[in-house]
């Protein structure tokens, strides 16, 4: 187990329980160096490699301030893709919105991380697309039995996780990810939120799995949250992009309410003076208040 920085991984400092005194003072006197890296404290990670692909990944994980102090107590857990961005956000933004009182109920925040000594961009299109259209994409589904197999079970088996309430984030292809999820096993996660979705990913590809699941069930068990930013689209005069998104979005939840499943709960929004790239950090703030709302 690390502490994870945030700019890069800290490979010196081992933080594991029983490292003893020595370890500790060493640890403090390397953190107060000059120009040593920063260190998001009170962080972990931890190596769950992947036997069927020989991959390794990396989970991050961070608790709530409770968690020590209420030994009995079981946690929602928020799995956040493209950790190496997500989760450090994420993790501020959970803490500053309950800074005057609880807005969004305590969890257990779990970063998934690229493959080890692949690059971000090589390691998130293998593993988040649905479909294979070159040989660079098409990971989806072992990505996802890896999910399923090795990083799920991992967390549950050491720490106070409540497998009823999974929640899966995604944005971009992660949000792709998570609607693969969605119509495959929809009880993998208790709840989805599938941040600007890239539904045009393969000739619109989950259009179509999603209407193959409708063929075949009535009841879609799941709270699912979407969100896309005003300007996800060509001609927006923000970052250009080929896609309509937010049409590709309104689409899809238009469609999910047409089918009338049983057991869905949908939110959407769409959040004015957003493009693809700023959408990301109001966007969870606005789906956590969503998805993990604090109880009375």
């Amino acid at each position: 187990m690390r502490a994870l920085g945030l700019a890069t991984i800290l490979l010196a400092a081992s933080l594991a329980a029983g490292c003893g005194e020595q370890a500790d003072a060493q640890t403090t006197a390397e953190s107060a160096a000059e120009g040593a890296p920063y260190v998001l404290k009170g962080t972990q990670v931890w190596s769950v490699p992947d036997p069927a692909s020989g991959r390794n990944y990396e989970v991050f994980v961070s608790l709530p301030a409770s968690y020590e102090a209420e030994p009995n107590r079981r946690y929602p857990v928020l799995y956040v893709t493209d950790a190496d961005y997500a989760f450090p956000i994420i993790r501020q933004i959970a803490r500053r919105v309950n800074l005057d009182g609880a807005v969004i109920e305590e969890f257990i925040l779990v970063g998934l991380s690229y493959a080890v000594g692949e690059g971000g961009m090589s390691s998130r299109t293998r593993d988040y697309t649905p479909v294979r259209i070159n040989d660079r994409t098409g990971g989806g589904a072992a990505y996802q039995a890896y999910l399923k197999t090795e990083a799920l079970p991992f967390i549950e088996d050491r720490f106070r996780a409540d497998p009823e309430r999974r929640i899966l984030l995604g944005h971009s292809y992660g949000g792709l990810l998570g609607a693969q999820i969605l119509f495959s096993e929809p009880e993998l996660f208790d709840g989805y939120i599938l941040g600007s979705p890239s539904f045009w990913f393969g000739d619109h590809a989950m259009m179509q799995t999603e209407a193959d699941y409708a063929r075949a069930h009535r009841d879609l068990p799941a709270r699912v949250h979407m969100y896309i930013g005003e300007y996800e689209f060509p001609g927006s005069g923000r970052l250009n992009t080929r896609y309509d998104m937010v049409g590709d979005n309104a689409r899809f939840e238009k469609r999910l309410r047409s089918r009338g499943y049983q057991g869905l709960t949908l939110t959407s929004e769409v959040l004015n003076e957003e493009d693809h790239l700023t959408v990301a950090p109001r966007g969870f703030t606005r789906a956590l208040m969503a998805v993990l709302p604090a109880k009375p």
